[in-house]
């Protein structure tokens, strides 16, 4: 005789959800096996200054790279005249490695790696659409190679910060991509990768996102919309894309700037919001994420901040980390550079 209706639903609903649970715990243990085993951390010498950085994060691409506002070049650009400028020594400079696949699959889905095997859509992940026209082969190699180097150098960085204070990546913060999705400029989820990294290999268990790019860090919030180990203070032009208004719900402190507020109001914003989080969270570990569009000018921020301004505002980020005793993590985002190296 079989069991009434009733008792086979319930039997299959129990049964489904101690599937769901083994393959969760499947997966966690072969997220965990990757990190283990990648080779993106690697010993750095004292000799070496806490700043990452390569030649093969410059992007140039016959010229298309100049159809996207991003400048794309900025990077070698601001390292050299550092370089020049006596402030940095060229052999001080820490280089990263490339993210692998595994190192990738950490955080990102396959079908999303996969899709980056499609020129098309990395034209429109990078929002220039003459880059589909390509051989993928070429796309690689000139456009997703140099991002997987940043990649590498973002998730560097947490280790160097955690052994010196602080460290910076000249490079890295593409807080548009998260684990499935990419856009506006960014192809790979470096920060998402960058803190479950310092979960296992560095023991960290709280992290704070300052993200004070202008535009919202759609990405990771997405990627950590339900892990309270992660609390994200988004200071952001909310009039500008991405729009994701469902990734805003997971918003940990959201603090919206609207198009052409100054940097007197701007820094009054962020005193206030980093004395929030003050009393909010203690983290093991701070990624900052320093976009300087919201620079006075700035065609996509249409922020009106002045240069001393960003400085202040870093100043301000630094001084947060260091009074919580927290190592800090500083990405360069979008679109130029201003590094205070001391």
């Amino acid at each position: 005789m079989s069991p009434p209706l009733s008792s086979r639903i319930l039997h299959r609903y129990i049964r489904s959800r101690q599937m769901s649970s083994s393959t969760t715990a499947d997966s966690l243990t072969l997220r965990r096996n990757r990190i283990i085993s990648s080779k993106l951390y690697f010993d750095i010498p004292l000799s070496k200054v806490p700043i990452i950085y390569s030649p093969a994060y410059d992007i140039s691409f016959l010229g298309i790279e100049k159809l996207h506002p991003f400048d794309s070049s900025k990077w070698g650009r601001v390292c050299r005249f550092l370089v020049t400028e006596g402030v940095l020594d060229k052999n001080s400079i820490v280089e990263p490695l490339e993210a692998s696949k595994d190192d990738l699959l950490v955080v990102h889905l396959e079908s999303y790696l996969s899709s980056l095997r499609s020129s098309a859509n990395v034209a429109t992940i990078i929002e220039v659409p003459p880059v589909s026209l390509f051989p993928n082969c070429l796309v690689q190699q000139k456009v997703l190679f140099p991002f997987r180097k940043q990649v590498g150098g973002t998730i560097l960085a947490a280790k160097l910060a955690k052994e010196r204070g602080w460290a910076i990546n000249v490079g890295g913060g593409f807080h548009h991509c998260s684990s499935g999705k990419g856009g506006g400029f960014c192809a790979y989820a470096d920060i998402s990768l960058c803190i479950h990294f310092a979960f296992v290999r560095l023991r960290i268990s709280r992290v704070m996102i300052i993200d004070l790019d202008a535009h919202q860090g759609n990405g990771h919030e997405m990627d950590f919309y339900d892990d309270n180990r992660i609390y994200i203070l988004d200071m952001y032009n909310p009039g500008i894309y991405p729009l994701d208004y469902e990734a805003r719900n997971y918003i940990d402190q959201k603090v919206e700037i609207a198009s052409g507020t100054r940097t007197d109001e701007y820094l009054r914003e962020l005193d206030e919001a980093l004395e929030v989080a003050d009393q909010k969270f203690d983290p093991e570990l701070v990624v900052y994420n320093a976009g300087t569009d919201i620079l006075d000018g700035d065609p996509l921020g249409r922020l009106k901040i002045s240069p001393d301004g960003i400085t202040a505002r870093d100043e301000k980020v630094f001084r947060f980390a260091r009074e919580k005793n927290a190592p800090l993590v500083m990405l360069t985002s979008g679109p130029e550079i201003f590094l205070n190296v001391c």
